[in-house]
């Protein structure tokens, strides 16, 4: 892989701009840096910026796919900033125009918000969305959420009846949620043996992705004990600060963190050697227990693919069987590695290893893959609060 962390460093950073940030207030708002790595030669290359909220961030990918027949696909648009354009037509120049724009996820605002910007700098390109696309708080027309009119179209449930069949198969996932909809587009590319996915696997790795080092001020917001402690740059924070963001990222509130009392908060952020608005005024009300790096440590277990919580708990048990019957057809294909729009990627994995991370909806599962409960805590207390409030539905009974 080759990450061309050079050519990003020389950029202007007027080229970093995202003007319509508004849209969705992420981190990092009006500025979004690009990373493009080639993950197979000549073949398969990702684009990577990162977002989140109080400096919790994640890397947010885009994938783009060579075509055999010339030209490229893309899966998942990240934003079109200047930066990420140029990195796009270096691929243009060489390998053909955009033919095929990818839109896989139904839920994810993340995603949903680039498609339209992306979608008018390739007038070319013919655009596939996930079925049953979704606005709040009225369901709007495709076209009115951005989407190209003329260029737009649902990706058919039967994978031969689109143009780039001979070289990809794919699988819909589609949950009717009452009030939305969740769905997710697995796509493997044949020759690569490489599946592209949205939100449903992740894998986290210990050290910080390399779009997260461009500017690591939050891994290193995140890497100290108190509001009293300065910033302070080397390895080991970075490192510490990744793992601690990758615990709120995926868990909201890890057990290993304790939330200081507004007194405890008040006297921190007096004595707070940084008050400046970029270091929150001060604010920093987290004091994390002598066991995280444990807790992280089961989380990361050696790069194992998991299914993030929210969704195990949420989502997913609101159609058992149709996620398995997806979960099933998509390890039907031989694919030896993922890129995942989220955390690390590529995940060198197999089929088996895919499956196995489902295996929390099945009744009488050998497979003990789960996250520890206490972790799970919040998430559990937030689906009954929202059962209680009549906001979510039960969940159905496992397989």
């Amino acid at each position: 892989m080759n990450a061309q962390g050079s050519q990003e460093l020389q950029t202007n950073p007027q080229d970093w701009s995202w003007p319509f940030w508004l849209t969705v207030p992420l981190y990092p708002y009006s500025k979004r840096r690009t990373i493009r790595t080639e993950v197979v030669k000549d073949t398969i290359w990702t684009f990577d910026q990162q977002q989140g909220i109080l400096y919790t961030i994640v890397p947010i990918r885009m994938t783009v796919v060579k075509l055999e027949a010339g030209g490229l696909l893309v899966y998942a648009p990240v934003a079109p900033t200047a930066e990420c354009i140029r990195l796009i037509n270096d691929l243009v120049e060489k390998h053909g125009d955009i033919k095929y724009i990818i839109l896989p996820t139904s839920s994810g605002l993340e995603h949903k918000v680039f498609v339209g910007p992306f979608a008018r700098r390739f007038p070319q390109a013919q655009v596939f969305v996930a079925p049953h696309q979704w606005s709040f708080p009225l369901n709007l027309p495709l076209s009115w959420l951005g989407f190209p009119q003329k260029r737009t179209q649902e990706i058919p449930e039967d994978s031969s009846q689109v143009p780039f069949a001979d070289e990809f198969d794919y699988a819909v996932l589609d949950i009717d949620l009452g009030r939305g909809a969740f769905g997710e587009v697995a796509i493997f590319h044949k020759r690569s043996r490489t599946l592209l996915l949205t939100d449903t696997i992740l894998s986290i790795s210990e050290e910080p992705p390399a779009i997260a080092q461009l500017d690591p001020y939050p891994l290193l917001f995140h890497a100290r004990e108190s509001a009293q402690d300065a910033i302070a740059d080397n390895p080991v924070n970075r490192r510490k600060g990744w793992q601690r963001i990758s615990l709120f990222a995926i868990y909201f509130r890890p057990s290993a963190v304790e939330i200081t009392g507004l007194g405890d908060m008040w006297r921190d952020i007096l004595q707070a050697p940084n008050r400046s608005r970029k270091a929150y005024f001060g604010l920093y009300p987290f004091k994390w227990q002598e066991n995280w790096q444990q807790t992280f440590a089961a989380l990361s277990n050696n790069g194992r693919p998991f299914v993030a919580p929210i969704l195990q708990t949420l989502i997913l048990p609101q159609a058992p069987k149709a996620v398995l019957d997806w979960a099933d057809k998509v390890a039907s294909w031989d694919f030896q590695q993922i890129i995942s729009c989220h955390f690390d990627s590529p995940i060198k994995t197999n089929p088996q290893q895919f499956r196995q991370a489902f295996a929390f909806l099945e009744k009488n599962s050998s497979v003990n893959h789960t996250l520890p409960a206490a972790d799970l805590k919040f998430m559990q207390e937030l689906e009954a609060d929202l059962l209680k409030r009549g906001i979510a539905t039960p969940p159905k009974e496992k397989i």
